[in-house]
């Protein structure tokens, strides 16, 4: 269950945005428009905070679909998740909608629509988009010729992707090409490499979140950089991944992403990169006393039977692989 925390202010209406209902709402689920409106009114009307149940049972809705909702308006740039602790609690923050004014344009729309290659590019766009371009975007996608250096072949594939990935949205649009700008893409082959690279990854991550039973609609950020850790920064393969998950159940029995996490994170510090070094790694399990002709102990009754002591906590270490960190 998360707890949602709410920037309030005391308000008897609850005032929707013309931008929310044409640009956002067309495109949303029904269930998603319902959890931004109640979010919205309890922002308004100086409700600090409600939790995810709360949300559900005022909506009829399952939990899934309200964590599923702010998740969907975080990545349409709609609202802001702000995490507060590691327990899928959050700040939600809604967003200004409203449109940059005409004064704070870097374009000059008038004379760049003179030059042939731009307006064919944008013709282009509109055409993948499937609708007309607003000023606005079209001054972003203009602008990113000289602000990023990218060429307008690259916007294009920019473009494509986004619509392939389902998002027309041009603040997710621009979310993309600050990452290609950050990735330092400059070429058609140097994108190509990087989505290839990104959509080998989210494969991996399904592959994961499917052995757990977990739909990848369902997983939180914190959630995604743990399972991006695990692949890119440790670079451990699925088997590995895996078999810290059975670990993981046969401990607690259920699904815990920090509990495989830490068990992960230990293999990496001890030098494992492989299923077979897992197997073959000493877990150091307690083993009998021995008397001096090397045999085991025995004893007549069980009264006699000097009954070991163990220290539990130092036992789920070695299972974990844990002990090693005490060096």
């Amino acid at each position: 269950m998360s707890t949602f925390m709410f920037k309030t202010k005391t308000n008897e209406v609850t005032p929707v945005s013309n931008i929310f209902i044409e640009n956002y709402m067309t495109k949303a689920r029904g269930e998603y428009v319902k959890v931004y409106l109640l979010g919205l009114k309890y922002c308004t009307s100086g409700e600090p905070g409600v939790n995810s149940s709360m949300m559900a049972s005022k909506l009829h809705l399952l939990e899934t679909d309200i964590i599923n909702a702010w998740n969907y308006w975080n990545d349409e740039n709609v609202v802001k998740l702000i995490p507060i602790d590691n327990k899928g609690n959050f700040n939600i923050q809604f967003l200004d909608l409203s449109e940059e004014s005409p004064e704070d344009e870097k374009v000059d729309l008038l004379s760049e629509l003179n030059n042939n290659s731009i307006k064919g590019m944008l013709q282009d766009i509109e055409k993948l988009l499937g609708r007309t371009l607003s000023p606005k975007e079209m001054s972003t996608y203009i602008g990113w010729q000289k602000e990023f250096d990218f060429s307008p072949e690259l916007i294009l594939l920019l473009i494509q992707y986004a619509v392939s990935k389902g998002k027309t949205n041009y603040r997710y649009i621009e979310k993309i090409a600050l990452s290609w700008h950050d990735s330092k893409i400059k070429s058609i082959e140097d994108a190509q490499t990087y989505i290839t690279k990104h959509e080998d990854k989210w494969i991996k991550i399904r592959k994961v979140l499917e052995y757990l039973g977990v739909k990848d609609a369902e997983i939180m950020k914190p959630q995604e950089q743990l399972l991006t850790k695990w692949l890119e920064s440790f670079s451990f393969p699925l088997d590995v991944i895996f078999r810290a998950c059975d670990i993981c159940f046969e401990r607690i029995n259920k699904a815990d992403f920090k509990y495989i996490d830490a068990i992960l994170t230990n293999w990496f510090k001890a030098g494992i990169k492989t299923l077979k070094d897992v197997d073959t790694k000493d877990l150091k399990k307690p083993s009998f006393k021995k008397n001096q002709n090397n045999s085991f102990k025995s004893k007549d009754n069980f009264n006699n039977y000097e009954q070991r002591k163990y220290d539990y906590d130092d036992l789920e270490k070695k299972l974990l692989g844990w002990d090693s960190d005490d060096d």
